[in-house]
């Protein structure tokens, strides 16, 4: 099992269970399903870029969660496909959009894998809602770029809202901050991705980049970052 699957599985079991809508619920972050963390930036930067009718306009979003985010875009009339690669979570959006009587096409999908598989579609707009902090080692957020670049069409857009490093962050018993990477581990048995630090054995948890080192990896990734403020970034194909 990878090292962001058994978090993700348990915390849409929680969820579920608490009668939640969404992830952020679990930390008391949202009051209700349509008040999602990224929302704020979406409307923002939805109203600036020339997209043309929202009818026209084909939308996907990685690690979609219960579908918050998904289901507000349908609402403004965007084609939108959404995906994530816990079946709970997937389950939950789906009872979620039916019930506001939106259409959103969700499937079940590791972000990680998809790099590996033919390209299917193009999308207009390719969305990250809070996905890529989880997506931790090098070699995986790679993968994740290069599936984003191969699915965004020439002119379209990559929307990035992500957690960045905080000097004033503080890390829980059990979690490590490496500053030189960005990598936030924590304290777990061996696995596949375990690592030893100082005879710890730490699984990959957050990557929590600053804004310059943020910016340059999604360059190195042929991504151009066209605004950035924060965590919230427009990007799009730099070729």
């Amino acid at each position: 099992m990878r090292y962001y699957y058994g978090e993700h599985e348990a915390g849409y079991r929680r969820l579920r269970q608490a009668g939640m809508t969404q992830w952020s619920d679990l930390f008391g972050e949202t009051e209700t399903f349509d008040a999602f963390p990224n929302r704020g930036f979406l409307e923002e930067v939805l109203g600036r870029l020339d997209l043309g009718s929202p009818a026209e306009v084909d939308v996907l979003e990685y690690g979609c969660g219960t579908g918050p985010a998904a289901c507000f875009l349908a609402a403004r009339g965007f084609r939108v496909d959404a995906v994530d690669l816990i079946p709970e979570a997937i389950e939950l959006a789906r009872r979620f959009a039916q019930e506001r009587g939106v259409e959103v096409t969700f499937g079940v999908q590791d972000i990680c894998v998809l790099a590996d598989e033919p390209v299917r579609k193009r999308y207009d707009l390719i969305v990250d809602s809070y996905c890529l902090q989880s997506i931790v080692t090098d070699a995986d957020r790679a993968r994740v770029f290069a599936a984003v670049r191969a699915r965004l069409k020439d002119n379209g857009y990559y929307l990035v809202s992500t957690a960045m490093y905080e000097p004033e962050r503080s890390y829980e018993d059990g979690f490590r901050y490496d500053e030189e990477t960005g990598i936030c581990y924590q304290e777990s048995g061996t696995g596949p991705d375990a690592v030893e630090i100082d005879g710890v054995w730490y699984v990959p948890h957050r990557r929590h980049l600053s804004s310059t080192a943020l910016r340059a990896e999604l360059e190195r990734a042929e991504l151009k970052v066209v605004s950035q403020e924060d965590g919230n970034l427009v990007c799009t194909r730099s070729s």
